[in-house]
């Protein structure tokens, strides 16, 4: 089950169980996969994110991506008890700029990152604002936004704005994270796309319809892609989308 099983998310990639699925645990691994998997439901579903040739093989990551090459190599060893050889592992091409800045300032930050989620599993949403604001506001200047550490405690304070209702820090944050998933979940990748849809959402919320529609488009093209222009998700953006159209629109 610890190797085979996946874990079930909602449409937003937010995790709601574990299942098994026994044909698609057949599937490998690769940091920079072909293939995306996305549940409609306890339903799994298989979607390219690449051409693929016919006889090639397919491929999804099994772990969040979005790590160093030691954590992930780390990961990958201690739940499903290999060693990754993609290329990504091997070249090590972004962990330069995932540790980008200085360290004694980012270290706080992934130190810190246990404790957040802990709060936040706990729904303690004005402590996580509190504390991964104050780390955020020290580290700022001394480590860029596309630091892994920086980008997560970064998610955590915006997660918690929008739970507190405070949209305008929410969308600082939110814009913030923009260029880093941009630069660590290359295009077509469904996290990228749900990002920009939530970052979208916020302008919008907040009168900025211009700006909203922008970032609604490009994520849309995303997730048409990655969830299919189908699914209950990608319609209801199609949707925000016209009425940003049309609060544009001369009337």
């Amino acid at each position: 089950v610890a190797c085979n099983c996946f874990t079930i998310s909602d449409e937003e990639l937010k995790e709601v169980g574990v299942g098994l699925y026994p044909s698609l645990s057949l599937l490998n691994h690769d940091c920079r996969p072909n293939c995306v998997v996305v549940f409609e439901g306890s339903r799994l579903v298989l979607r390219a994110v690449k051409d693929v040739c016919p006889g090639e093989e397919l491929l999804i990551s099994y772990i969040d991506t979005v790590l160093v090459t030691a954590d992930r190599q780390r990961q990958l060893s201690d739940q499903y008890h290999f060693t990754c050889n993609c290329h990504c592992c091997g070249t090590q091409a972004m962990d330069g700029a995932m540790l980008c800045g200085e360290e004694s300032c980012w270290r706080p930050l992934e130190q810190a990152h246990p404790r957040l989620e802990g709060l936040q599993a706990d729904s303690q949403w004005t402590a996580v604002l509190e504390a991964s604001g104050s780390l955020l506001s020290a580290a700022e200047g001394a480590v860029p936004d596309d630091n892994v550490h920086k980008l997560r405690v970064a998610d955590l304070a915006l997660d918690a704005c929008v739970n507190l209702g405070v949209w305008g820090r929410a969308l600082t944050y939110g814009l913030k994270t923009l260029p880093a998933y941009r630069r660590y979940y290359p295009d077509p990748h469904p996290a990228h796309g749900l990002q920009l849809m939530r970052v979208g959402k916020l302008h919008h919320y907040l009168g900025n319809t211009e700006e909203a529609l922008d970032l609604l488009r490009q994520g849309y093209e995303i997730l048409r892609i990655t969830h299919g222009e189908e699914n209950p998700l990608t319609r209801r953006l199609s949707l925000k989308l016209e009425q940003c159209r049309a609060e544009i629109r001369p009337s």
